[in-house]
């Protein structure tokens, strides 16, 4: 595996919200050339690959689908402006089946703290399950502006896919913290009931001393995983700046296709022997214009969400891997100090058996964990990048089809060639 180091900090060009914020985010036509719509050609390569992957979606998701008694969905969003802060209001809804829940049916509105204090909860009670991430507070200046509509939609559905996500993982999908999420008017009660501040620093203590200390004897596949992890932030944050470069690069093409468009119709009213082909040249800009934009949003609404959405969970990742790494080093300074006999054998073998305990259930659960998110994470990435693909394939279609059906316009027979050959 590659030892090279995540990419560069990006702080430099990002905006820094509070937390409060909640502004984090083929068939050939003729008829092209008027406008009119392209049909999908029923034997092309993308039909017949649809076709294929809408059947295997529908066999592969069907049981999961049947399974299911939790289902949550995030929206309305809608801004709320007090005398020292603005922020963003969602409506949770919840339908469910499961014994646990008082009622079929929830609703309460929720804004981004409280979406950060049950990611919190979840990790707190489960160290060494992967839960996915929130979209960050820190948002790319370049990209959105304090209440986009369409950014606040991307972060809608950002905090949709998390919940989804929670709500069909295993364990997490049973946590009481998520059951008080969908279900309480006001969390406030609930958020007053965590750790004090002197407990949470003795946590932040032992493990800043065992992390100082180190691991002896790390397992192999853990230590395969660690290596994996570092690889795989290293590639999905290229691929992650390297989209953002292509789509600002195709929004710069899109500008400068809106100017040539204009030029090509001024220069129609000018020349009156070349103004039909001018003017088709300009219908064919516009055309492409329109092609343009709708694959930079393609590209935007799909792959982008889907790559930074994994660029954030590398960080999760690490996480969990330093978790584990504390809880064993934990475990063997304690076995050590049994070796040395110190303090009292007994007390200190309790302590060490209830260590063992616990090193063998944070493995065991990251273990499981570790396989359920790689396979959840190939079928994203697949998803996304197959839709790109097909959008990719579509676009170059539609563009070229309405320059072919410029120069199927601007075909001279050679009938009519002889005949303006005889009239001069």
């Amino acid at each position: 595996m590659s030892g090279l180091t995540v990419p560069a900090d990006f702080s430099g060009h990002m905006l820094d919200l509070d937390e409060d914020d909640d502004l984090e985010v083929f068939s050939k036509n003729p008829s092209l050339a008027d406008g009119g719509p392209m049909p999908n050609s029923p034997s092309s390569m993308v039909n017949q690959y649809r076709l294929e992957e809408e059947e295997e979606e529908e066999e592969e998701e069907q049981p999961e689908a049947n399974a299911r008694d939790l289902f949550i969905s995030v929206d309305n969003p809608e801004s709320h402006v007090t005398a020292v802060e603005t922020f963003i209001m969602y409506r949770v809804a919840t339908k469910t089946t499961r014994s646990e829940f008082d009622s079929s049916e929830y609703e309460v509105l929720r804004r981004y703290q409280d979406f950060l204090w049950l990611r919190s909860k979840l990790e707190e009670n489960h160290p060494t399950l992967i839960v996915h991430p929130l979209p960050e507070k820190f948002v790319m200046k370049s990209m959105v502006e304090r209440f986009n509509n369409d950014f606040i939609e991307t972060r809608r559905r950002a905090l949709q896919r998390f919940l989804n996500k929670v709500s069909l993982h295993p364990v997490l999908s049973h946590s009481h913290h998520l059951e008080v999420f969908l279900t309480a008017q006001d969390l406030l009660p609930y958020k007053k009931q965590g750790p004090g501040f002197l407990s949470r620093l003795g946590e932040t203590v032992r493990a800043v001393a065992n992390s100082v200390r180190g691991l002896k004897t790390r397992p192999e596949e853990f230590s395969l995983m660690q290596e994996y992890v570092e690889d795989f932030s290293i590639k999905i944050s290229s691929v992650d700046k390297v989209t953002h470069r292509i789509i600002k690069e195709q929004r710069e093409y899109l500008d400068e296709l809106k100017q040539y468009n204009p030029t090509y119709a001024q220069w129609a009213e000018l020349e009156e022997e070349l103004a039909e082909p001018l003017s088709g040249v300009a219908g064919c800009v516009e055309r492409c214009s329109k092609e343009t934009d709708a694959q930079v949003h393609h590209l935007s609404d799909v792959l982008v969400p889907a790559l930074h959405e994994y660029v954030l969970c590398t960080e999760s990742l690490k996480a969990v891997m330093r978790r584990r790494d504390n809880i064993q080093a934990e475990y063997e300074a304690k076995n050590e100090a049994l070796g040395s006999q110190r303090v009292d054998p007994q007390t200190l073998q309790d302590e060490v058996d209830r260590l063992a305990d616990r090193v063998e259930l944070a493995n065991n659960a990251l273990k499981g964990d570790w396989s359920r998110w790689q396979n959840g994470m190939r079928a994203d990435l697949r998803s996304a990048f197959l839709s790109t693909a097909e959008k990719n394939v579509e676009y170059y279609e539609q563009c070229l089809a309405v320059w072919e059906s410029f120069l199927l316009s601007q075909r001279v027979e050679p009938s009519e060639q002889r005949d303006g050959e005889d009239a001069s």
